[in-house]
Parts: C-alpha cells; sequence; structure tokens
C-alpha cells in the first residue's frame, strides 16, 4: 500500500478560500495588453475573445487562473498580446461585473459592447445582422 507524502487531497484544494477579490484596485490596460470579451469556452484552458481593437484571438487560461477563476461566455477579460503570434493572446487577468461597469464608465471600453448582466450579451445584435436574420425567419413561419 503506498505511503502519504502529501498534505491531503481534493477536498483540502476545495477548502481554500482566496476571497481577497471582493475589493481590488481596478486594473488598466498597459502596452502589450488588450481589453476582449469572451465568444466561446474550447476547453483544455483555452478559450475564443473578440478584443477591442477587433480582432478574434485565441486564448490560453494561464495556470494561476487555471481552476481558480472560472470564466464563462460573454465575461470582460484582459489579454497580454504575444509578439510572435497576433491571433494569439494569453488571459491576464478576469473582471468582475461591477469592474467590467467602471470600465464602461471610464470610456476604456467602447459603447457597443453589452455587459453581462442577466441579458444575453455580446456585441449588438444590429451590428451581427442576427436582428435581420430573425426576421427573415418568422416571415418563413408564416409561409408554412
Amino acid at each position: 500500500m503506498p505511503k502519504n507524502k502529501g498534505k491531503g487531497g481534493k477536498n483540502r484544494k476545495r477548502g481554500k478560500n482566496e476571497a481577497d477579490d471582493d475589493k481590488r484596485e481596478l486594473i488598466f490596460k498597459e502596452d502589450g495588453q488588450e481589453y476582449a470579451q469572451v465568444q466561446r469556452m474550447l476547453g483544455n484552458g483555452r478559450c475564443e475573445a473578440q478584443c477591442i481593437d477587433g480582432t478574434k484571438r485565441l486564448c490560453h487560461i494561464r495556470g494561476k487562473m487555471h481552476k481558480k477563476v472560472w470564466i464563462a461566455v460573454d465575461d470582460i477579460i484582459l489579454v497580454g498580446l504575444r509578439d510572435y503570434q497576433d491571433d494569439k493572446a494569453d488571459v491576464i487577468l478576469k473582471y468582475m461585473p461591477d469592474e467590467a461597469r467602471l470600465l464602461k464608465a471610464y470610456k476604456e471600453l467602447p459603447d457597443n459592447i453589452r455587459l453581462n448582466e442577466g441579458l444575453g450579451g455580446g456585441f449588438d445584435d444590429e451590428e451581427n445582422g442576427i436582428a435581420d436574420n430573425c426576421v427573415e425567419f418568422e416571415d418563413d413561419i408564416d409561409r408554412i
């Protein structure tokens, strides 16, 4: 029978309470960084995010955040851009909803971004032409 060499199992990891995120200082982007909104989660510590500069990038969630900070679709994140790969980035920080609202108030985020406040969000639907597709779909139903 193997001898236990660790300090505990998964319940020890689960019991760690790192609740120091309740009041933290708002972190703004620096050069080499960009704000982004998560479009979809890909698994394996990766996500696809639409950056504020208009580029869609494949983002890698860093190990410090992995299994500690949960990132969901429509979250606002801060990504570090790579010098050698423009279409990939690294997630540095996830903004809490109140921090994202502050960023929008400080005009760091553009007005066309909808924050995740319980509404199905993302970029405005009129930009993507989704509203037009809904009308066409309703016309098809009327014909049936």
